[in-house]
């Protein structure tokens, strides 16, 4: 079944993603994400489960989409008055939250219902809005500053691999080392 793609509903379609979203969090945190049934989901959401169906497809891409308005940002980041100090704190931030246990199960869970690469690209959009953010803050302050791909070529995606595939050598002081050196880099 090919997968739909999950615009922001209004009226009772919202209410209806609201409810399943919610139920997905709950039961997750009563049984654990690998109890989890359409089913069980559809009762706790007080629907049928032929609406989580006609909707997701399936378990996986509710848990896809679940994952993905998870990993949205709750605000802008924060402004520190400077470049650096903004892009340290976010690249700190971004680090801690997405190699923490549940970062990695929303990463894990946004990928494995994403047949089409539309979650993953939303996930980068998330990222790559944040740092525009920073970005045009720098400007309006008159610094100099890198555009939005190469942050993410040198700060976000190396800390995506590490988190995904060596996560032994991810540390705060890691985050810090690659904005430090993203700032060194003449043409930056």
């Amino acid at each position: 079944m090919s997968r739909k793609p999950m615009v922001r509903p209004g009226g009772r379609s919202a209410r209806v993603q609201q409810s399943v979203h919610q139920a997905v969090r709950e039961l997750t945190a009563e049984v654990g994400r690998d109890a989890l049934t359409v089913p069980m989901i559809a009762a706790r959401a007080e629907v049928t489960p032929s609406t989580v169906y006609r909707r997701w497809g399936d378990l996986q891409e509710l848990l896809s989409d679940v994952a993905v308005e998870r990993l949205r940002p709750e605000g802008d980041p924060e402004d520190h008055g400077d470049l650096a100090a903004d892009l340290m704190a976010w690249a700190e931030e971004f680090l801690e939250e997405m190699s923490s246990p549940a970062g990695r199960a929303y990463i894990r869970d946004a990928l494995l219902g994403d047949p089409d690469g539309s979650n993953a690209g939303q996930c980068s959009a998330y990222a790559a809005g944040q740092i525009g953010i920073i970005l045009s803050r720098a400007a309006d302050r008159g610094q100099a500053a890198p555009d939005v791909e190469t942050v993410i070529d040198r700060v976000v995606a190396p800390v995506m691999y590490r988190i995904l595939f060596r996560p032994g050598a991810l540390d705060l002081p890691y985050a810090r080392r690659l904005v430090n050196e993203l700032l060194k880099t003449p043409g930056t």
